[in-house]
């Protein structure tokens, strides 16, 4: 990935972030914008998000966001000098939960976060 799509990636995931947590504040508040990929001709980019609060559903969030795609799209044809205006996907971001469940594994065998290391093989 070269210097400019990190740019524009971290961008994207700037702006995104800020109008959904100015324009849509109270509704908003839930989600996390994680990342954003955007692809090679710029014309396409994955917004990932994850929610703060347990238990909530995922399908109904992505939904939501979808909804706003059009005010956040005119948000940065305002603020972000692209050629193109990439079309937003929205997906969901588990990672933090999968963390969170490898976390507790660990926990509950012992190892605190902390990976064993194998013994040391036989000197010849």
């Amino acid at each position: 990935m070269s210097n400019r799509t990190v740019r524009i990636n971290e961008l994207l995931q700037h702006e995104i972030s800020h109008v959904l947590h100015t324009k849509f504040a109270q509704e908003a508040v839930l989600y996390t914008i994680t990342s954003v990929d955007i692809a090679t001709d710029l014309r396409t980019a994955k917004v990932y998000f994850t929610l703060l609060q347990k238990g909530a559903d995922s399908e109904q969030a992505r939904h939501w966001l979808g909804s706003r795609v059009p005010a956040i799209s005119e948000h940065l044809r305002k603020h972000v000098q692209l050629r193109y205006l990439p079309k937003l996907e929205f997906v969901f971001d588990d990672a933090p939960t999968r963390a969170e469940r490898v976390q507790s594994l660990l926990d509950e065998l012992g190892l605190k976060g902390e990976i064993p290391m194998p013994p040391a093989p036989p000197s010849p």
